[in-house]
């Protein structure tokens, strides 16, 4: 029998130990379920634990398609209750940022990033935010082009939909379905682009689907704690993942510019 870091595209992830792969498969299923009951914060969360454990090269491409997959579940268990018209605008946003937003965020120093999208999404969340209801079109399209062009240097940029999103005012359900489209478009964008840069996804398949996988199940759960919470804990657990993501960006942000 062979042994488990032997076993042929499911666990030979290079340079990687099998036990470091099961963790990740493990982390995929609880953070899809963040994802799956509060609309967001699972990319970021995952990114972070990979970062950890993996080739930082192979970091941002893998989890990419992991999280297609799992945004790809989400949309699709709460598929009737997506907002396509907001959906849609973020989509043509997302086209232009995959096109022109990457070689912009080459550019900008790390700390700068994360410390202007920690105010960001703070301000979003607990200030005076404009009413994107009113211009819901410019908004989506705008945090599509933003969030598509940042997440190809720093992986999970899924907050700045959400903020938009969330002062649309849209009921829970919608809010995380139309949350799981906007993140799908933008990782299958970011994903073609990486692909015609050369990146190799064949030798990382295996722990993809695994991830993928396990990411589905942590849906499933996710999901069904959606589907039973009441509305005012939806809106106070939103606001709570945002700020503590917002606090780690922060923190990294403040990092880079003392070690710069």
């Amino acid at each position: 029998m062979p042994e488990i870091s032997e076993l042929p595209g499911l666990l030979s992830a290079p340079g990687m130990s099998a036990a470091a792969q099961i963790l990740l498969i493990l982390v995929s299923f609880a953070t899809s379920a963040v994802s799956a009951a509060f609309g967001l914060g699972g990319g970021m969360m995952l990114i972070a634990i990979m970062a950890q454990a993996m080739p930082i090269p192979a970091l941002v491409p893998v989890h990419g398609v992991v999280q297609m997959g799992s945004n790809a579940g989400r949309a699709l268990v709460l598929l009737k209750h997506v907002n396509w018209p907001a959906a849609l605008w973020f989509m043509l946003g997302a086209a232009a940022g995959a096109v022109f937003g990457g070689a912009v965020a080459i550019s900008l120093p790390a700390a700068a990033v994360r410390l202007g999208l920690g105010l960001f999404i703070l301000w979003m969340v607990w200030g005076r935010t404009p009413r994107f209801d009113r211009a819901p079109k410019r908004a989506m399209a705008g945090a599509g082009l933003v969030a598509t062009g940042l997440s190809m240097i720093f992986g999970a940029t899924g907050p700045i939909g959400g903020a938009v999103l969330s002062a649309i005012g849209l009921a829970r359900q919608a809010f995380v379905a139309t949350q799981a489209v906007t993140a799908l478009v933008m990782h299958v964008f970011k994903i073609v682009v990486f692909g015609l840069l050369g990146f190799v996804f064949a030798p990382w398949l295996g722990l993809i689907l695994a991830m993928i996988a396990s990411g589905f199940i942590g849906t499933l759960a996710g999901t069904r704690v959606l589907a039973r919470m009441p509305e005012p804990m939806f809106r106070t657990g939103f606001r709570l993942v945002m700020t503590l993501l917002a606090g780690s960006l922060l923190l990294r942000g403040f990092a880079d510019l003392f070690i710069a």
